[in-house]
């Protein structure tokens, strides 16, 4: 009759143990699921407050156009930018 109540007791142990192992697991799937719902709405909350955003506006008035006076580099440019760097060692 012992053996029997000890092996009663021990099997509701181990059922309650896995039945509580069972539900601390879903407890943390939700809770990662819920965190992870949460961060891809966050990127795409983030993405769609940025998509409008244009860090190179064009000008509203209208601008100079830059004119550079040297078209053709001079013949001799390869030779002063490597004297330029051999005096000064940049």
């Amino acid at each position: 009759m012992a053996y029997v109540v000890i092996t009663y007791i021990l099997e509701e142990f181990t059922m309650r143990r896995a039945l509580k192992l069972t539900f601390d697991g879903i407890k943390v799937f939700l809770l990662f699921t819920s965190c992870t719902i949460l961060f891809y709405f966050a990127i795409l909350w983030i993405n769609e407050e940025y998509e409008s955003y244009h860090r190179y506006e064009k000008p509203k008035e209208e601008t100079v156009e830059k004119v550079s006076g040297n078209e053709e580099p001079a013949k001799d440019a390869f030779v002063n930018r490597m004297m330029f760097f051999y005096e000064n060692g940049e």
